[in-house]
C-alpha cells in the first residue's frame, strides 16, 4: 500500500524535476545568446568595416525589439501555450545567428539584432509560466533560483566558449555554432517531454469574465525590475572604467572586484531560493538586501578602499544582489491574475530592457563627464528608490485582504 501511494508521488516528483531541468538549459541559452554578439566585436569590426558605434547600435535594436515583445509574447504564451513559444524561441534565435555566420554583413548584423532580440523576449514569460504551473508549491522560490542561476550561468561561460570556437574555428564558425545550441537545445526539449501551461488550459471558464493583467501592483512591479536595471547595470558595465579612472585602482584589482560582484550574484541567488521559500514577506527582503546593499555602494562611491576591502565589498553587494531575484520573482508570481503568468512576466520584464535601454547612455553620459564616483553614486541613488518601492508594495499588499474584510458581512 505504501509503495502504490508513494509511486504518483515520485512521477510527480521525476517530472517537476525534469521540467526544472529543461527550463533551466533554455534559460542558460537566452544569457549566453544575449553575450555571443558583444564577445565577437572584435571580429565584426575587422571584416564589416564599421566601428564601436554602429556595433553598439546593433545592441540597442537588440534591447528595443526585446523590450517592445516582452508583453505581447507573454499574451501569446498565455494563449497558445508556453511551450510552443519557448520552442519557437530557442529555434528563431539559433538560426538568426546561423544565418549571420553564413552570409556576415551589416544588414545581416541588424536582422540578427532584431531576431535574438524577439527570441530573448520569449524565456521569461514563457519559462515563468511553465514553472509557475508544474513546480511544488512549497520550493517555487528554490526553482526559480536555479532557473536565475542557470541564465547568470550561461552569461558567465560565455566569454570563455566564445574565445575557444574563435581560436578553433573562426569567427564564422563560431557564429554557426553557438547559433546551433539553440535548435539543439528546442530538441531536447521535446525529447525531455517538457510540459504546456497556457493554452486556455481552462476551456470551462472561457465564458467567465476576465481580470485585466494591467494592474497596478504589475505598474508598480514593472517600474520595480526598471530600478533593479539601473542599480545594477551601471556597475556592471562601467565599474571597471570608473574604479580605474576615479579610484586610482589598477586593471587587475578592477576586474578582480566585478568578478567578484558578479560571480557572488550568482551564488546569491541560489541561497536566495531558500529564503524565498521560507518567508511570504518578498518585498521587505527585498528591501532589506538593497538597503544593506545600497549602504556597501555607497562606502565604494565616498571611499578609495583596498583592493581587499574593494573585493570583499562588491562580492557581499552582489550577493546581496543576487538574493532578491527569487524574491522579485515570486513577487510578480503572487501579483499575477490566475491563468496569466506569462502576460504578467512578459510586462514586468520590460522593465529590464528599460533599463538597459537607458543604462548604457546614462552611464556612459556620466563617464563622458569625467565623474566616475557618481558611476556608483547613481547606483545608490537607485537603489534607495528600489527599497522605498519595495516597502510601498508590502504595504499595498498588506492593505489589501485588510480592505476585503472591511467589505465583507
Amino acid at each position: 500500500m505504501v509503495d502504490v501511494l508513494a509511486a504518483p508521488q515520485q512521477a510527480k516528483a521525476d517530472s517537476a524535476l525534469r521540467t526544472l531541468t529543461g527550463i533551466s538549459v533554455a534559460h542558460w541559452v537566452s544569457h549566453f545568446h544575449i553575450f555571443v554578439l558583444p564577445m565577437l566585436f572584435p571580429f565584426l569590426k575587422q571584416q564589416l568595416g564599421v566601428g564601436y558605434i554602429e556595433l553598439g547600435f546593433a545592441l540597442t535594436v537588440f534591447a528595443v525589439t526585446s523590450g517592445l515583445t516582452q508583453a505581447p509574447i507573454g499574451y501569446l504564451a498565455d494563449h497558445i501555450g508556453a511551450r510552443k513559444i519557448l520552442l519557437i524561441g530557442l529555434t528563431v534565435g539559433g538560426c538568426a545567428l546561423i544565418g549571420l555566420g553564413l552570409h556576415l554583413s551589416y544588414t545581416s548584423l541588424i536582422v540578427c539584432a532584431v531576431l535574438l532580440g524577439l527570441a530573448n523576449s520569449v524565456y521569461h514569460p514563457a519559462d515563468y509560466a511553465i514553472l509557475s504551473a508544474h513546480m511544488d508549491e512549497a520550493r517555487m522560490g528554490r526553482a526559480f533560483s536555479i532557473h536565475t542561476f542557470a541564465g547568470f550561468l550561461g552569461g558567465a561561460v560565455a566569454p570563455a566558449i566564445m574565445a575557444a570556437l574563435v581560436a578553433s574555428i573562426g569567427g564564422l564558425g563560431a557564429l554557426i555554432v553557438a547559433g546551433a545550441i539553440g535548435p539543439l537545445v528546442a530538441l531536447f526539449l521535446i525529447v525531455l517531454g517538457i510540459p504546456d501551461a497556457g493554452a486556455n488550459k481552462d476551456k470551462k471558464d472561457d465564458a467567465a469574465p476576465k481580470a485585466s493583467v494591467i494592474t497596478p501592483a504589475l505598474m508598480m512591479l514593472t517600474a520595480f525590475f526598471t530600478l533593479l536595471s539601473l542599480s545594477t547595470s551601471g556597475i556592471n558595465n562601467f565599474g571597471v572604467v570608473a574604479l580605474m579612472g576615479g579610484y586610482g585602482t589598477s586593471f587587475s584589482t578592477a576586474n578582480i572586484a566585478l568578478t567578484a560582484f558578479l560571480g557572488a550574484s550568482a551564488a546569491g541567488v541560489l541561497a536566495g531560493g531558500y529564503l524565498a521559500d521560507w518567508t511570504h514577506r518578498h518585498s521587505q527582503v527585498a528591501a532589506a538586501c538593497f538597503a544593506v546593499n545600497a549602504a556597501l555602494v555607497l562606502l565604494i562611491a565616498l571611499m578609495n578602499l583596498s583592493p581587499a576591502v574593494l573585493t570583499l565589498a562588491m562580492g557581499l553587494a552582489g550577493f546581496l544582489g543576487g538574493v532578491i531575484a527569487p524574491s522579485r520573482d515570486m513577487m510578480v508570481r503572487n501579483a499575477a491574475p490566475p491563468g496569466a503568468a506569462g502576460r504578467a512576466f512578459g510586462i514586468v520584464s520590460t522593465g529590464f530592457n528599460f533599463g538597459g535601454i537607458v543604462s548604457p547612455l546614462l552611464f556612459g553620459w556620466i563617464m563622458d563627464q569625467q565623474m566616475p564616483h557618481w558611476v556608483f553614486g547613481a547606483s545608490v541613488a537607485f537603489m534607495v528608490l528600489t527599497v522605498l518601492l519595495a516597502l510601498v508594495s508590502e504595504r499595498r499588499s498588506r492593505k489589501a485582504p485588510d480592505a476585503v474584510a472591511a467589505s465583507g458581512p
